[in-house]
């Protein structure tokens, strides 16, 4: 990397590290860990177990200076990425530049959560724009298909490759959360109450149709929430009552609200909430309690879709 990505130094900067094998993987990410210790940066490390253990062991008694995480925990709905995992570090430490290394897709994520993790790394640029700091996102270029790395080039304005850097040609992060601002298909078994404000009618609903598809106790309460959320939303931001639909299948349970309003802030349901702040955490929360959350606006109006997995 350059020197400028190894100190932290200068505005925010959001490379990719294209990996092929272990060897890879550690060269391009144990220095960057270590360069941040050593200028006495905050430094976190969120990247799926395997990957974790694999720092951890290389770092060995310097892992305990480092907030590591399990990205496939703590960011198994993308969408609460930003706002729980790399917000959550760097407002923690306020004025300070931070190091993250963040590696939200790997292999085994779904073709489902895909279009959200592709957005998700898009919007990381406008989350922290203005800001200090270095976030470093690992890419395994064996086990990744061609047009996940051609949706990195397009999510990152640096490309690292073994020792090589350049600059991404194809970087447009706003042509990528609009690519995958994709119509979301409802299944003919979906459970369908059209234009409700009926935020009590919904959560009994919502409770009925999560407990039949074999939830837990705590999810279906989860559930719960959600669909109120969204409903209110949909109210009191949208289009003032909301379409909602449920539908089980495959161990999931899935359900939305759509309404004919238009949503503009790409960055809504991912912003921290302040503790000042006594409204606007609904998006919030539905991010934080759902598996995944996809969203699609258009002509005809918005669609949040939360999925659980029983």
């Amino acid at each position: 990397m350059s020197t400028t990505a190894e100190t932290g130094t200068g505005a925010f900067q959001h490379p990719a590290l294209f990996y092929r094998g272990a060897a890879e993987y550690l060269a391009g990410t144990v220095p960057f860990v270590w360069g941040g210790l050593a200028a006495g940066e905050p430094v976190a490390v969120a990247v799926p177990r395997d990957n974790l253990e694999l720092l951890r062991r290389e770092l060995g008694a310097d892992a305990a200076r480092v907030r590591l995480l399990d990205m496939a925990e703590a960011g198994r709905n993308p969408g609460r990425i930003i706002p729980g995992v790399l917000r959550a570090f760097a407002d923690s430490r306020p004025g300070r530049p931070v190091r993250i290394i963040g590696e939200p897709i790997w292999a085994a994520r779904s073709a489902t959560e895909y279009p959200a993790c592709a957005q998700h790394e898009a919007l990381i640029n406008l989350a922290f724009a203005g800001r200090e700091g270095t976030i470093l996102c690992p890419y395994d270029a064996d086990a990744l298909a061609p047009d996940v790395l051609a949706d990195a080039e397009g999510t990152h304005p640096v490309l690292v490759e073994s020792t090589a850097q350049r600059t991404s040609p194809a970087y447009d992060p706003g042509a990528v959360v609009a690519r995958y601002n994709e119509p979301l298909p409802v299944p003919d078994t979906a459970f369908e109450l059209a234009d409700t404000t009926d935020l009590a009618g919904a959560r009994a609903l919502a409770h009925v149709r999560a407990a039949a598809c074999g939830l837990s106790d705590d999810q279906v309460a989860d559930v719960e929430v959600v669909v109120t959320e969204l409903l209110t939303n949909s109210i009191e931001h949208g289009s003032g009552s909301g379409t909602l639909r449920f539908w089980g299948a495959d161990g999931e349970f899935v359900c939305e609200v759509h309404d004919r309003g238009r949503l503009t802030d790409p960055l809504a349901g991912r912003r921290p909430a302040s503790p000042a702040q006594p409204r606007g955490r609904g998006l919030l929360l539905v991010n934080h309690l759902a598996d995944l959350v996809r969203q699609h606006s258009g002509a005809d109006g918005t669609t949040f879709r939360a999925y659980f997995r029983a």
